[in-house]
């Protein structure tokens, strides 16, 4: 990969462009989920030991210095002046025309900010179909048939016939990624899942969720430890603790619940923690080794660790939100604060 040659690319089709649309467009191409960088970064684990930290730091160096002069070509682009000159004639007199522009939604940036944490732990992207198979989305996890998630009233089954379904949950795309990849794999899976919950201030039918996992030898429970400080401590500050607490999944063993220190009491106990000084952000556990079976691994020399978590549930904590309806109600007021 020649990080230089991106570089000075980027640099001149940002510095040639001509209006915000095709800005934004020279955004996505370099700095997108699935852009030039992302691809660099998901690059890094293939890379030789010594070479990963060296390039890692170039692409973090690139990252911000083109986020920098797109802010800056952005500001230049949105200008009275540079909207006149576009019409062929500046009228420095008249007043500015305000010029509204969108931005991502909570959801999203709080998404985008999740997968940036764990790409610089190495992690790579990928994403799945939201209409999956029994298979895919039940029994290749380890979910037994008279699991109560399997009834009709706990999944949205399309065709009973071809056992298609909305997935519950993004952790299909584990069974999907393992059965196309050979270990090592680490990779997070964004996406939106479904569920017929009845909706009301913390459950919705539809919403989002973020599942991980790593594959590898010798892949022990302290890794996943390590990991999931790193990213509880990057989205809701270095100062708070975080527990595991012993539950059960079908597809791991031994699984954990994770929470982190109450934000708003510090763990003292408060209103939003039920007194209790802790609040539950997401659950995890070693991959089960009948998960390893149904995907072709010899869970004998082979072994990881998954975890999953709402997005909804994290931007809920995060900013202090107490309705996820306000997700998805469209209420600019709402939304123009973040």
């Amino acid at each position: 990969m020649d990080i230089e040659l991106i570089k000075k690319e980027a640099e001149s089709k940002i510095e040639s462009v001509n209006s915000l649309d095709s800005l934004e467009e020279l955004r996505f191409k370099y700095l997108g989920r699935k852009g030039v960088l992302a691809e660099l970064t998901g690059s890094i684990p293939s890379l030789p030991v010594a070479q990963r930290a060296d390039v890692g730091r170039q692409v973090n160096a690139l990252k911000e210095g083109l986020n920098k002069l797109i802010e800056t070509k952005r500001a230049s682009l949105s200008g009275p002046l540079a909207r006149e000159s576009s019409r062929g004639s500046a009228e420095i007199d008249l007043p500015g025309l305000a010029q509204g522009l969108g931005q991502l939604h909570p959801i999203s940036q709080v998404m985008d900010r999740v997968c940036e944490i764990f790409m610089r732990m190495g992690f790579t992207v990928i994403e799945g179909p939201e209409i999956e198979t029994e298979h895919n989305n039940f029994t290749g996890l380890n979910i037994p048939l008279e699991h109560p998630s399997r009834d009709a009233f706990d999944t949205f089954y399309l065709e009973l016939k071809a056992q298609l379904l909305l997935r519950s949950h993004t952790s299909p795309v584990q069974i999907r990624a393992m059965k196309k990849n050979k270990p090592p794999l680490a990779a997070v899976v964004p996406g939106r899942v479904y569920r017929p919950d009845a909706t009301d201030a913390s459950h919705s039918y539809m919403f989002h969720q973020i599942e991980g996992f790593v594959v590898d030898e010798n892949i022990r429970f302290s890794d996943l430890k390590g990991v999931l400080e790193v990213f509880a401590k990057a989205v809701f500050g270095s100062d708070i603790k975080m527990r595991f607490r012993p539950h059960f999944f079908p597809f791991t063993e031994p699984s954990a619940e994770v929470d982190i220190s109450c934000i708003i009491c510090k763990g003292k106990g408060c209103s939003v923690c039920g007194r209790k000084g802790w609040l539950e952000i997401l659950g995890s556990g070693m991959i089960h080794p009948n998960v390893f079976r149904n995907v072709g691994y010899d869970p004998k020399k082979y072994t990881g660790f998954a975890f999953g978590m709402g997005i909804e549930r994290i931007a809920m904590l995060k900013y202090g939100i107490d309705d996820i309806r306000l997700f998805f109600e469209n209420d600019l007021r709402f939304l123009k604060q973040f």
